[in-house]
């Protein structure tokens, strides 16, 4: 995994976490459901990035 990939999955992490604060805090519950689906998509994507690393060692 390149450390751009690893970067930009961390900041779609956070960006998720920070949306799912926020719709919390405010009652949004699409917000908070964004939150949550951008965080699941990085877990997916760091996912990815690990089985591609697997198969090139």
């Amino acid at each position: 995994m390149s450390a751009t990939d690893k970067m930009k999955n961390a900041v779609q992490d956070v960006e998720g976490k920070a949306k799912e604060a926020v719709g919390r805090a405010t009652g949004d519950h699409s917000k908070e459901a964004e939150g949550r689906t951008d965080q699941a998509k990085s877990d997916l994507k760091d996912a990815g990035e690990k089985v591609k690393d697997a198969f090139k060692h």
